[in-house]
């Protein structure tokens, strides 16, 4: 079964004043640790949706198999990037969306995305982490036009949020703590 990745990796860190995408943890960048996460999960291909930084991006992820899509809309907000992605995407199973500033995500939970999907068929198989369902997420490729259809300032999780009855969930503890500042990465690499 094709299961295809999308990377969110076009915003503007100002909350972080430097791009987030390039912060390095455990001897990778964010964008790349991402990137390398999804392709070890075997997903294929890996869209990589740059914006804000994307020369520094593009720069950081040479060499991998994976294909960037530019976001000239990144300012507007995440569901630009996702429509954007998606888009990029060819005709697969399924599309697992994820950011690269979730550190506690691995290839192993991707997998196990992957494998519940495949067991269950179930439309839609999220994180599940402080008692709410998000990304990273998988959705089958039924539910495409409804990720290309959210407004600008909306992310997949209003996708998963709509029907709860087409959602399993896949247990991500520590899935909230993702990386806004450098004290965030500095608490969470310790």
């Amino acid at each position: 079964m094709k299961v295809g990745a999308v990377v969110l990796a076009a915003g503007g860190s100002s909350r972080l004043g430097r791009p987030k995408q390039l912060l390095v943890h455990e001897g990778r960048t964010l964008v790349r640790r991402a990137a390398e996460t999804a392709m070890a999960a075997g997903c294929e291909p890996v869209v990589v949706v740059v914006g804000a930084h994307g020369e520094a991006v593009a720069t950081e992820l040479a060499g991998l198999p994976v294909r960037m899509v530019d976001n000239p809309e990144w300012r507007e907000g995440m569901g630009r990037s996702l429509r954007v992605g998606v888009r990029a995407l060819p005709e697969v199973e399924a599309v697992l969306v994820l950011l690269c500033d979730q550190l506690r995500v691995d290839s192993a939970h991707l997998r196990a995305l992957v494998d519940t999907f495949e067991r269950t068929r179930s439309p839609i198989v999220a994180s599940g982490y402080d008692g709410a369902r998000g990304v990273p997420a998988l959705f089958s490729r039924a539910l495409r036009p409804e990720l290309e259809a959210l407004e600008a300032d909306q992310g997949a999780r209003k996708v998963i949020v709509r029907e709860p009855s087409r959602v399993v969930e896949v247990p991500l503890p520590g899935g909230s703590e993702d990386v806004d500042t450098a004290a965030d990465l500095s608490r969470l690499s310790g």
